[in-house]
């Protein structure tokens, strides 16, 4: 919780969500809202803590916001128009996805009265967006609208970033009602195991040609300093996944190698190595399968 103060009283639906997301660290909102968003474009023109940036189309919307979680290590906010405006960012939500990147999308809807009238823009938002997002939330009336936008903050922060996705109807950004009271969920780490440490580190003290395949979050600069000290420890190389999302580089900073693209050289560059150990990432896979 940041020391913003929210204010209590008579408010929209749209603006107790921009509040409440704008008192938990959302600063970023990247946005391609229609005439149904109207009500939640108003609450973040009031909201002096969140910058919003118009983009004019949703690759942008979405390829802006990736660029913002892999470098903020924080979710940027979008603003997307319905189900057809989500269907145009989703190759960059994809993206995201396999990177990590931290991604809230707040997707507009129709009013929750009309969808039974299939208007031309009603779709299946959930089918949409369930392939690109780990988790996705619908709210469920205007006071609680709060409550789903923070759920869904919390759910882009799980796994070291990810990307979550909610439905605000129409009806419920525009409803008056009294701020309500709503809490930011516990993101909590799981983390590894004494045993699987000690199991790991032993494997690598006694392997003659190791390789820590780094990925994510491992290959900023604090942690790979962390998988520096092993290597010197232990003799291992240090190799990254092929196309990751950031990395920490320049003078002084610890050099890895990056596994290769093409699978005939990836094999040759992993050729005689006995254990491999992953750290942020899977197991390495050719991009694509060719016949021999």
């Amino acid at each position: 919780m940041t020391d913003l103060q929210v204010k209590t009283g008579l408010c929209t639906g749209a603006e107790s969500l921009i509040n409440a997301l704008a008192a938990h660290g959302v600063e970023a909102c990247f946005a391609n809202p229609g005439t149904s968003e109207m009500q939640l474009v108003a609450a973040l023109d009031k909201q002096s803590h969140i910058r919003a940036v118009l983009c004019l189309f949703e690759g942008v919307v979405t390829g802006a916001a990736d660029g913002y979680g892999r470098m903020a290590d924080k979710p940027a906010l979008t603003l997307l128009h319905l189900g057809p405006g989500f269907a145009n960012g989703i190759a960059n939500l994809h993206n995201a996805q396999r990177a990590g990147s931290p991604i809230l999308n707040m997707v507009g809807d129709h009013a929750t009265d009309h969808l039974q009238h299939d208007a031309p823009l009603t779709s299946d938002i959930k089918g949409m967006a369930t392939p690109v997002s780990r988790a996705f939330r619908v709210s469920h009336s205007a006071t609680g609208l709060a409550q789903t936008g923070l759920d869904a903050l919390a759910d882009s922060l799980k796994n070291n970033g990810s990307v979550s996705s909610f439905v605000v109807p129409a009806d419920h950004a525009w409803g008056e009602i009294d701020e309500p009271t709503s809490v930011m969920p516990d993101t909590p780490r799981a983390p590894v195991p004494d045993a699987t440490i000690s199991e790991t580190a032993a494997q690598l003290q006694s392997a003659s040609n190791s390789c820590l395949f780094l990925g994510g979050r491992t290959l900023r600069e604090d942690a790979l300093q962390h998988a520096g000290r092993i290597a010197a420890a232990t003799g291992c190389r240090l190799v990254t996944e092929t196309f990751f999302a950031r990395q920490a580089r320049g003078v002084g900073r610890v050099s890895t190698e990056r596994l290769a693209y093409f699978g005939e050289a990836a094999i040759e560059q992993l050729e005689g190595i006995d254990l491999l150990v992953l750290a942020g990432t899977k197991a390495p896979v050719s991009f694509f399968a060719y016949p021999y």
